[in-house]
């Protein structure tokens, strides 16, 4: 078990489907370890996160370490933390910031990587993107309003929307989201981190 896991990361770190497209090349970063509690969903790595190749390793990461009120050395324990976002690599820069993530990854290693997940008690999905995958069959019009219906998933998966920086007005118009969803969030997961 232990020799497939492991032969199935390697696979997946030196994964190259997506290379054409890619503008800086391949370079897939995430984090799992089959033991991890928590599972964090989500887009595509950022250009410094894929130039430091650690998830989350950028102002977007010091805010979700916020709203979940972990510290890094917590954050980036693989025993505890699953990061796998639904593109593996950077896809490059557009007109209005990052391209969405490459398709190949959920279509070539999602299921599998899921698979080897079997203790996850809590599920982030931060975005469109990784609502769209996880919470298959939800339809709603917009992020804010699937956000707003939070508790419909509770207690295994909260949808959130992306910490990045660029949402500071959406943040700001959505006060309701730090006072209702962040408290329960972080109270989940000190629960569920205290169990480890």
């Amino acid at each position: 078990m232990e020799n497939d896991f492991k032969g199935l990361i390697d696979k997946v770190k030196s994964c190259c489907i997506c290379e054409p497209f890619l503008p800086f090349g391949p370079n897939p970063v995430f984090q799992i370890k089959p033991d991890a509690r928590i599972l964090i969903v989500g887009q595509a790595p950022g250009r410094r996160v894929h130039e430091t190749g650690i998830p989350f390793n950028d102002p977007s990461g010091d805010r979700l370490r916020h709203w979940m009120g972990v510290n890094r050395k917590t954050f980036y324990d693989e025993n505890l933390m699953a990061i796998l976002p639904m593109g593996f690599c950077y896809p490059g820069t557009g007109k209005s910031g990052d391209l969405p993530p490459r398709p190949e990854c959920a279509l070539h290693w999602r299921e599998r990587l899921l698979a080897s997940l079997p203790h996850i008690q809590l599920t982030l999905v931060i975005g469109q993107y990784a609502i769209n995958y996880h919470l298959k069959g939800w339809k709603s019009q917009t992020l804010t309003e699937t956000v707003k219906k939070w508790r419909d998933f509770w207690p295994e998966i909260v949808p959130l929307p992306h910490p990045s920086p660029r949402n500071n007005i959406w943040i700001k118009r959505n006060d309701w989201f730090e006072k209702e969803v962040l408290p329960d969030l972080r109270a989940k997961v000190f629960h569920i981190l205290k169990q480890h």
